[in-house]
């Protein structure tokens, strides 16, 4: 009789993509476990990762869809009939979110045949966009088993993912990383009891490092894309009001994206720029030197116009392990880890006055900030272990494969 361990396969949009190091933590951990794991990037990424090859999706194959799609219309054309009504029942939210949604389906036609030859005990999607929908469309297709997982993106950016209910009522079970995200999956109407709250972590932790002795000038850093969702036009007016307030401090912002030159014109027009640096993307070995040299992490988290919000940015609890401070705004699941005056401290974007008097205290009262960092690598050892956290996964994953 065979011991090999059942095979997992797990979809991914962009795998192994640099900003996604929770994804990467989450593979880690399960091969710890001993986990026998097929790993598919559905747009980007491919190569190997820790050892194991990472299937991808080659674009060109899309034009094999001209006789794939009718080969599978045959075999199921009770599919393709919920597909069309799928598509024709509803708007999709946008454009991007549409195509999304088509990768998915692409791909579950194209490697339809592969799958049936290469049967996996279970199929994962870490996104509930396209790789939810080609997992749901091959359990369609063929019945593969198959859990997803749906975080901040697929529930709120522009209302949710356009298949998102008909995807997830049928996985095996759902994970999110934040009780904001259980709730709000719940109060769509999905059942409670197959919505897990697991959250991600850190494969090791950090040495915690000492409280700086005198923060003066205080060091702040803030790591995020330079999108709306990070109300970082709200973080650099309270750089402004530290500077009118006389409070030293040199700040840094870790990250790139579109809001790049609205964000320096801003900086340059608010009399800060010579004490804030944007450093652009960093490798994620660079975050960490960042973290060593800050004070304090600010967060300044903000719902977009688009409704797209954070759930719980990594980097909280990534600052929080190594003994950063963080402040944070109340938005999304943030407070998850931030508890007011506990393991840091939540300030409303909106009250810059609020912020000076936060960071002033945190740049002179030892006692305070010695309390707060050693409550919040509590936090980070008792939630966000990945290991521990894969094991309950991983317990899923064994339920839903049964006998």
């Amino acid at each position: 009789m065979s011991t090999e361990a059942p095979v997992i396969a797990y979809f991914f949009t962009t795998f192994p993509k640099p900003t996604e190091t929770f994804l990467q933590r989450e593979i880690i951990a399960m091969r710890a476990h001993g986990v026998n794991l097929r790993l598919y990037s559905l747009w980007g990424g491919g190569g190997t990762f820790r050892g194991l090859p990472v299937a991808t999706f080659n674009k060109w194959r899309l034009l094999t869809l001209f006789w794939m799609i009718p080969y599978e219309s045959w075999r199921r054309p009770e599919v393709l009939r919920q597909v069309l009504a799928g598509l024709s029942a509803r708007r999709a939210p946008s454009w991007i979110n549409f195509w999304e949604n088509m990768l998915g389906a692409g791909f579950a036609c194209i490697f339809a045949r592969h799958f049936r030859a290469n049967r996996p005990a279970l199929i994962h999607a870490a996104w509930g966009g396209a790789p939810a929908t080609a997992a749901w469309l091959l359990w369609r297709l063929d019945q593969h088993r198959f859990s997803a997982a749906a975080h901040a993106y697929d529930i709120y950016e522009h209302g949710g993912d356009w298949w998102l209910n008909d995807k997830l009522q049928h996985a095996a079970f759902v994970h999110t990383s934040t009780e904001m995200g259980r709730k709000a999956l719940v109060a769509r109407g999905l059942a409670a009891e197959r919505i897990f709250c697991i959250r991600r972590g850190l494969d090791r932790l950090p040495v915690l490092k000492r409280l700086r002795s005198s923060r003066v000038p205080l060091r702040l850093v803030c790591v995020a894309r330079l999108v709306e969702k990070k109300g970082l036009d709200h973080q650099l007016r309270v750089y402004a009001a530290l500077h009118a307030a006389g409070v030293p401090f040199e700040a840094r912002i870790v990250g790139g994206g579109p809001l790049l030159p609205e964000l320096e014109k801003l900086a340059g027009h608010l009399g800060i720029a010579a004490s804030l640096t944007f450093t652009g993307h960093l490798p994620h070995h660079e975050v960490w030197s960042q973290l060593a040299w800050a004070d304090v992490l600010l967060h300044t988290g903000v719902i977009a116009p688009s409704g797209d919000r954070d759930g719980l940015p990594n980097v909280i609890p990534e600052a929080m392990s190594v003994g950063v401070l963080v402040i944070t705004s109340p938005v999304a699941a943030t407070t998850e880890a931030v508890t007011q005056g506990v393991t840091g401290l939540v300030v409303p974007v909106e009250s810059t006055e609020v912020w000076v008097s936060a960071l002033r205290r945190l740049s002179t009262d030892d006692v305070f900030a010695e309390k707060l960092r050693r409550a919040a690598r509590i936090w980070v050892e008792e939630n966000f272990n990945a290991h521990g956290n894969a094991e309950r996964v991983l317990a899923l994953f064994k339920r839903s494969i049964g006998p």
